[in-house]
């Protein structure tokens, strides 16, 4: 017990405050920028790029994506095991978050400018970088997230805090989004241009890069104030012995719910973004113009969530706030598609349909983001949790795993959606031009009930999550009682 508590003190932070200024806010949830703008790349243009105009099988786009994921199952918990005990004059986190950002700028850059390849020359062309890029954004985003937890202690605050977080990660991805549908590919080409997505490559690596440097350098002032690593240990580790460790700090109960429904949430969220043009275009039948005018909203759903997401944290707190608002937004997503395999949603073209279904997806957005927010800040409150139970502060570890699943999003997501087309045998290249009726209704068939399945599922999980305020506020009374 002495040990413990003294492992306690040793990786306490010095210093945590109950409320943090909106510019601390500002700064670090813009760091998340990065990861966005990533995921907004994989989910909505990666498999139309390399499915379409690159001229990759699908099917093999999700492979790539796939082996990617395998890798990072194994690099994701070692890197967060690694910035928990990493030691130097710069702390735990910001030596990973610094060392991040040339790698991942310069391979985002080159994923979008392919070579022309044969199948098997791209696919591993595909899957090398997939790789790299995913091992560090690891590097950057788990250090990053896990200093959430030492800038506030309170419950509330926590939530706010990943509010701003999650409002970068949506709104940096739709202004790429919003750029490529406005601009670059606005020419005669559409979506078919791959001039586009070179140049979309050449400005979204830029920006990742700056995004990472940026909040790692409004952030640094606060490391004298951060948890240090503990002491180091005079036994030798080896990676069976890490491994153990980790599962040690993994197998609480809360957080094993909260991992197996961010899964959930991830493989439907990237069920959806990976066809969201394929359905816009062809399913509804929506113009250039109007696919634009429907990205852009994207930005309304994101601040209508930042104001909401706590608001209804504070209210029914975290876990009952997320269950509320989920209920609400995974029955609405699928609901327009089942409407018209029933044939009672207005018919394309007709001047009814895109107001109506617009209004439904902002509304729709704004309650999936704020679900997001106040799931991903539950994670901050197995700090405490864990550290009664372990004497240790493992944030990198927590948060690598929430990383893995946000990533996971390209992994499970994109393969899903690759299978879905495959399966209905959805026309590619020259063929995009026109979609046979059938193969529409068999997507629609197979996308909403697969969404719906995957959403609810998801929601049974987080059911099982415990650590409400009361919880958290015992657990920090018991850390304080045993430093003093």
């Amino acid at each position: 017990m002495a040990s413990t508590a003294m492992a306690e003190k040793n990786s306490a932070p010095s210093a945590t405050s109950a409320s943090t200024s909106v510019w601390l806010k500002l700064t670090h949830g813009f760091g998340s920028s990065a990861l966005g703008i990533k995921e907004g790349g994989f989910s909505y243009f990666l498999l139309l790029f390399y499915g379409t105009v690159v001229g990759l099988e699908p099917g093999l786009v999700g492979l790539a994506i796939l082996i990617a994921l395998v890798i990072d199952a194994i690099s994701d918990p070692l890197v967060g095991y690694w910035s928990d005990n990493f030691r130097s004059r710069w702390g735990r986190r910001h030596p990973f978050m610094y060392a991040s950002a040339i790698p991942v700028g310069l391979s985002y850059f080159l994923l979008w400018n392919p070579p022309e390849w044969s199948q098997m020359g791209l696919f591993l062309y595909l899957t090398g970088l997939a790789i790299i890029i995913r091992t560090f954004i690891t590097f950057y985003e788990t250090p990053s997230s896990a200093l959430l937890p030492e800038l506030s202690s309170d419950y509330e605050e926590r939530t706010s805090i990943q509010s701003f977080r999650m409002f970068f990660a949506w709104a940096s991805g739709n202004v790429m989004s919003v750029l490529m549908f406005g601009v670059l590919l606005a020419g005669p080409l559409g979506m078919q241009d791959r001039s586009g997505y070179e140049t979309y490559g050449i400005l979204a690596s830029c920006i990742i890069f700056a995004a990472i440097v940026l909040s790692s350098m409004a952030t640094h002032h606060r490391i004298p104030s951060l948890s240090k690593a503990p002491p180091a240990r005079a036994e030798r580790f080896s990676l069976l012995s890490i491994m153990r460790e980790m599962f040690d700090i993994l197998r609480e109960r809360s957080f094993i719910a909260l991992f197996l429904a961010t899964i959930l949430f991830a493989m439907a969220t990237g069920l959806n973004t990976s066809l969201a043009f394929l359905m816009l275009k062809h399913f509804w039948g929506l113009s250039e113009h109007q696919i634009f005018i429907w990205t852009a909203t994207v930005f309304v759903s994101a601040g209508i969530a930042l104001v909401i997401g706590p608001m209804i944290g504070r209210k029914f707190g975290k876990k009952k706030g997320a269950l509320v608002l989920g209920l609400l937004a995974f029955t609405i997503q699928p609901a327009p598609y089942l409407l018209r395999l029933a044939g009672l949603m207005p018919e394309n073209g007709d001047p009814v349909l895109f107001p109506l279904i617009l209004s439904i997806n902002v509304i729709d957005l704004a309650l999936i983001i704020a679900v997001q927010i106040l799931a991903y800040a539950m994670v901050a409150d197995l700090v405490e949790s864990n550290q009664l139970r372990t004497g240790k502060r493992s944030e990198g570890v927590y948060y690598a795993a929430m990383t893995f699943t946000r990533k996971s999003t390209q992994g499970l997501g994109v393969l899903a959606a690759g299978l879905i087309l495959s399966a209905v045998a959805f026309p590619q290249g020259e063929d995009l031009v026109s979609v046979a009726p059938d193969t529409l209704w068999n997507l629609g068939a197979l996308y909403a009930p697969s969404l719906l399945v995957l959403w609810m599922s998801a929601l049974f999980c987080l059911s099982r999550y415990k650590i409400d305020k009361a919880q958290h506020e015992a657990n920090l009374a018991a850390l304080s009682s045993g430093q003093s």
